[in-house]
């Protein structure tokens, strides 16, 4: 029997990818709502979208069997209420929540690991003594409760660099803060938790020292499980903000990766999260042999699909569907094509008029000189960079690059043949003085 599934912010890369999958023909996939209507947007249609979706689900005249999603806010945010409505298992809002908002993930994660996080503070950007009221010792990460991809997040190193931070946070939070706090009426929030709305901010101490990975897993009938671990390496200068590279499998030591899945099962049991997958990252120091953790999101990582796929045979919206439909997931194991395989990001540092991309013709031999790579350019001739929208506070992501080897090295060497092979032209723009 054919399994009704449907997918939040569904497009064509991600339905290919899913009609690719060796079980493909037990599903019919359904789309709940497009990738352009729920990300592209100059405002988020959270309140819309669950309404509809939650009418779509109730409407359709055969079996509701899965509701999925592989994308970050407000996606994996708005999902559990959606699925809740309809009569499908999965994760509680609640638990959800407890992962993917900052301020109260900190506050849960202290009860269980407090050796691996840092020293954090709430921050509320529009009061007048915002600056004064935060006792955090300078230098620490600034950024809102709910964001994504580093958006909004700075590194904030004296009292006049925190006061600009904070006036462009006030100019810009809103575009995720007023989403999110819907999300949040939708819950049952505890006083703590309800005062600090998506308006807020944290601040953290630095823990981004030495290696940074992903470990990406699932936790089904309350038992936690991790099928991979991608390493995650970051440019740009000296607070290497922005991430360089997704690298998997992971090359940190198997007993420091033991390490971080057993602190991601005491956080992922703690908030109460069943019934579907997840991605946490963690840093690893070398020199001192500690581990901390940086985040929880509450979704499979979509970069990290074409990287599964090229190493283990299979993309792990695999583990996504069959947790969704209440199946233990029989993921496979190195059995794909390559030993290593990498997401790159293609970034540029300073604003710039954009004055040529790679064409469909440099694309096609890129694709015939290394027949599984994955493209996409982000920008087109004639835009702003600046003009972009979700960027980290220090890079502009012009493109991806999906690329697969046999080894590290001639990974890194057939990337940068890539690089000549995609041309770009960008005019920069002097920033103003």
């Amino acid at each position: 029997m054919v399994e009704n599934i449907f997918v939040a912010g569904l497009d064509s890369l991600h339905l290919a990818q899913l009609q690719s999958l060796k079980k493909a023909e037990r599903y019919h996939f359904h789309s709940l709502i497009s990738y352009e209507e729920i990300k592209c947007g100059k405002t988020f249609p959270v309140r819309s979208f669950v309404s509809r979706a939650c009418q779509t689900l109730e409407e359709f005249a055969g079996s509701v069997d899965g509701v999925i999603g592989f994308w970050d806010f407000p996606v994996s945010t708005v999902l559990p209420y959606i699925r809740q409505q309809a009569g499908l298992a999965g994760p509680s809002l609640t638990s959800v929540l407890k992962c993917e908002h900052k301020y109260w993930s900190r506050l849960m994660q202290a009860e269980v690991v407090p050796e691996l996080i840092p020293a954090f503070r709430v921050v509320n950007p529009f009061a007048s003594d915002a600056v004064e009221r935060c006792d955090l010792p300078f230098p620490f990460w600034l950024k809102p409760v709910k964001s994504v991809l580093s958006h909004l997040g700075f590194l904030v190193r004296d009292r006049i660099e925190f006061a600009s931070c904070l006036e462009t946070i006030r100019e810009h939070i809103g575009r995720y803060a007023r989403p999110f706090n819907y999300i949040l009426g939708l819950a049952d929030l505890p006083d703590e938790i309800r005062s600090v709305d998506g308006f807020h901010c944290i601040a953290e101490s630095l823990i981004s020292s030495g290696y940074q990975c992903t470990l990406e897993g699932y936790v089904l009938g309350g038992e936690v499980v991790i099928y991979g671990v991608i390493d995650s390496i970051r440019e740009g200068g000296e607070n290497c903000s922005s991430f360089a590279r997704y690298q998997y499998p992971s090359a940190l030591p198997a007993a420091v990766q033991g390490r971080m899945a057993a602190a991601a099962a005491k956080v992922l049991v703690r908030a109460g999260y069943d019934d579907a997958p997840f991605n946490i990252e963690f840093y690893w120091n070398r020199a001192s042999d500690t581990i901390a953790l940086l985040e929880v999101n509450t979704r499979i990582s979509k970069s990290h699909c074409p990287l599964f796929k090229m190493v283990d045979g299979e993309y792990h919206h695999d583990v996504l569907i069959d947790v969704a439909l209440g199946r233990q997931p029989r993921f496979p194991y190195r059995q794909g094509e390559y030993g290593v395989a990498a997401k790159f990001m293609l970034r540029r540092f300073q604003d710039g008029i954009v004055r040529r991309i790679p064409d469909l013709d440099a694309i096609e031999r890129l694709k015939r000189t290394f027949p599984a790579c994955e493209v996409t350019i982000k920008v087109r001739s004639g835009m702003r960079l600046s003009d972009l929208r979700d960027q980290d506070s220090y890079s502009f992501e012009i493109g991806e690059l999906y690329l697969g080897a046999d080894t590290g090295e001639e990974l890194l060497a057939r990337y940068r043949q890539a690089l000549i092979m995609l041309p770009f032209a960008i005019e920069q723009i002097e920033a103003a003085a």
